[in-house]
C-alpha cells in the first residue's frame, strides 16, 4: 500500500501508523525457527532463523532520514516529497525520498524534461528483504523512476549487509554522482536509434518475445514524446518499473499477497539488468 508524506527539514520523520511497530519474537515447533509477529497488531509475519534479530521500520527509517539530514544540503533537502509503500502485511518498507530541488533538465530534439535526486531504502521485518539504500532520478514529466547502478552491483548491495557509515560515505558524493548520471542519460539523448530495428534489439534485451512486444509498443510512444533516441528506450524500460496496469501493458495480477511493492522494486532491478546488458551497452558505446 503506497502512502505520500511530505516532511520538513527539521531533522524528524512521520512514517504511517500501520508501519510503527515493535517486532517480537516467539519459538516455535520447528530446530532453529522461530516466529516473527507485528506486537501491536499480534499478526504473525513469517518463521525465522533462530538468530534473525532485526529493528522496527520506524527505527530504520529515523536513521536513513538522520543521515540525509546531516549530509545533504538544507537547500537540496527543502520541499522533500517522502513516500512509503508497504508489502506482505506490513513486513516489507520501502521509503522513497524524492528532492525536487536537486535537478538536471534533460533535451532530445523533440523534448525536454526535469529529472530529480531520489533515494530508496528498504527494510524488512519479516526475514525476506535485505536492508538497502540506493540513488535514482525521478522524471518531473512523467514520474518515471529510476536507480543508478549497475544490475551485478545493486544486488552485491542488497546482500553485503547494510552500514549507516557505508551509506553516510555515499551521501556524501551523490550530489556529484546525480550530475554524473544525469549527463550520461543526456548523452544517451543524443544517441539516434532511427536505423536500429527496436523490435528486434528488445528481444536481445529482454530474452523474451511477449515482453519485447509490449516494450516496443512503448517505445513508440515515448518516440512519439522525445524522438528516436536511446533516452526513449531508457523511458520505456522506466515506464515498465513505474506503472502497473493497461496503459503500458504490464498489469500486475492480483493474487491478493500484498506483494505489489515488492514486485515494482523488482521491476526497477529489471531495468538496470536490462541496462547492463551487452546489446543495450553497445548502443550507448559503454
Amino acid at each position: 500500500m503506497p502512502y505520500d508524506i511530505v516532511n520538513t527539514v527539521d531533522g524528524n520523520i512521520e512514517l504511517p501508523e500501520e508501519l510503527v511497530f515493535d517486532v517480537g519474537y516467539e519459538p516455535c515447533k520447528v530446530p532453529n525457527k522461530k516466529y516473527v509477529f507485528n506486537q501491536k497488531t499480534g499478526e504473525y509475519l513469517n518463521v525465522v532463523g533462530s538468530n534473525y534479530q532485526c529493528v522496527g521500520h520506524h527505527t530504520f527509517a529515523k536513521s536513513i532520514f538522520s543521515a540525509i539530514n546531516e549530509s545533504i544540503p538544507n537547500e537540496h533537502l527543502a520541499d522533500a516529497d517522502i513516500k512509503f509503500k508497504t508489502a506482505r502485511r506490513n513486513g516489507f518498507m520501502m521509503m522513497e525520498i524524492i528532492l525536487p530541488n536537486l535537478s538536471y533538465e534533460i533535451y532530445t530534439e523533440k523534448h525536454s524534461e526535469k529529472i530529480g535526486q531520489r533515494i530508496i531504502a528498504l527494510h524488512g521485518v519479516d526475514g525476506l528483504c535485505s536492508n538497502l539504500a540506493v540513488f535514482g532520478q525521478i522524471s518531473f514529466f512523467c514520474t518515471n523512476k529510476m536507480i543508478r547502478g549497475e544490475h551485478d552491483k545493486v544486488l552485491r548491495k542488497n546482500t553485503s549487509g547494510f552500514s549507516i557509515e557505508n551509506f553516510e560515505k555515499q551521501l556524501m558524493v551523490s550530489q556529484q554522482s546525480f550530475y554524473s548520471h544525469a549527463e550520461e542519460l543526456q548523452r544517451w539523448a543524443n544517441i539516434s536509434t532511427a536505423s536500429l530495428d527496436a523490435e528486434l534489439f528488445l528481444e536481445k534485451v529482454m530474452k523474451s518475445k511477449r515482453q519485447a512486444k509490449n516494450m516496443f509498443s512503448l517505445y513508440e510512444q515515448e518516440v512519439s514524446v522525445r524522438g528516436k533516441n536511446a533516452y526513449s528506450l531508457y523511458s520505456a524500460f522506466t515506464n515498465y518499473a513505474s506503472y502497473a496496469d493497461e496503459r503500458n501493458g504490464f498489469p500486475i495480477k492480483e493474487t491478493g499477497n500484498d506483494t505489489q511493492a515488492v514486485t515494482m522494486w523488482q521491476r526497477e532491478l529489471d531495468v538496470t539488468k536490462w541496462i547492463s546488458s551487452k546489446p543495450f551497452k553497445e548502443l550507448v558505446n559503454v
